[in-house]
C-alpha cells in the first residue's frame, strides 16, 4: 500500500467519522430542540392556565364587588325611605289636634304621675298639662310632645316625651316596617 492509499484511507474514515459525528451532533441538537418545545410548550400551556384562572378570579372578584355595591345602593336607599318615613311620622305627631294630644298627655300623666313630683313639657303643653296634674311643673323641654316626671330627689326619671316614644318604637319594629315596605 503506498502512502497515498494510506491518506486517502484515513481521508475516508475521517470523512466517515466526521459524518457520523455530524450526524450524532444533528440527531443530539434536533433532540435539544425537541425537549425545548415540548418544555417551552408545557410552560406556556401552564402560563396560559394560570392567566385563565386569574381573568376568572378577577371576573369573579370584580362581580362580588359589583354585586356588594348594589347591595350597599340597595340598603341605602331602603334606610333613606326608613329614615324619610321616621321624619313623616315625627312630623305628623307634632301636629297631632289638641283634642288629640290632651287625650295622650292625660293618660300618660294618670297613669305615671304615682311617686313623682315633678313634670316637664313644651311650652306648647305647659297650661296643658299643668291643669291635668297636682305635679309640680319644672320647665319646658325641647321636643315634639309629652312629658318628663321625675321623683323628688331626681334618681328616676321617666321620659315619655313623643320622640322617645317614637324612637323606641321605631327601633322595636323596624324589621316590621323594613318587611311591609320592601317585602
Amino acid at each position: 500500500m503506498g502512502l497515498d492509499a494510506i491518506v486517502e484511507e484515513i481521508k475516508a474514515k475521517g470523512k466517515a467519522e466526521a459524518s457520523k459525528i455530524n450526524q450524532e451532533t444533528s440527531l443530539e441538537v434536533s433532540k435539544i430542540i425537541a425537549d425545548a418545545r415540548a418544555s417551552a410548550d408545557k410552560i406556556k400551556a401552564a402560563k396560559k392556565e394560570a392567566v385563565k384562572k386569574e381573568i376568572e378570579r378577577i371576573k369573579q372578584q370584580e362581580l362580588s364587588s359589583a354585586n356588594l355595591e348594589v347591595k350597599k345602593a340597595k340598603l341605602n336607599a331602603r334606610k333613606e325611605i326608613l329614615d324619610e318615613v321616621y321624619e313623616e311620622t315625627k312630623e305628623l305627631i307634632s301636629k297631632l289636634p289638641a283634642e288629640k294630644n290632651q287625650k295622650i298627655l292625660k293618660s300618660i300623666i294618670e297613669k305615671n304621675q304615682s311617686g313623682n313630683s315633678k313634670i316637664y313639657s313644651r311650652s306648647k303643653d305647659k297650661s296643658t298639662v299643668s291643669k291635668m296634674t297636682k305635679l309640680e311643673f319644672a320647665g319646658e323641654i325641647d321636643c315634639i310632645g309629652g312629658v318628663v316626671m321625675e321623683n323628688a330627689d331626681g334618681s328616676v326619671v321617666l321620659d315619655f316625651k313623643y320622640d322617645m316614644i317614637l324612637k323606641n318604637v321605631s327601633e322595636q319594629s323596624l324589621k316590621q316596617v323594613s318587611d311591609i315596605l320592601f317585602g
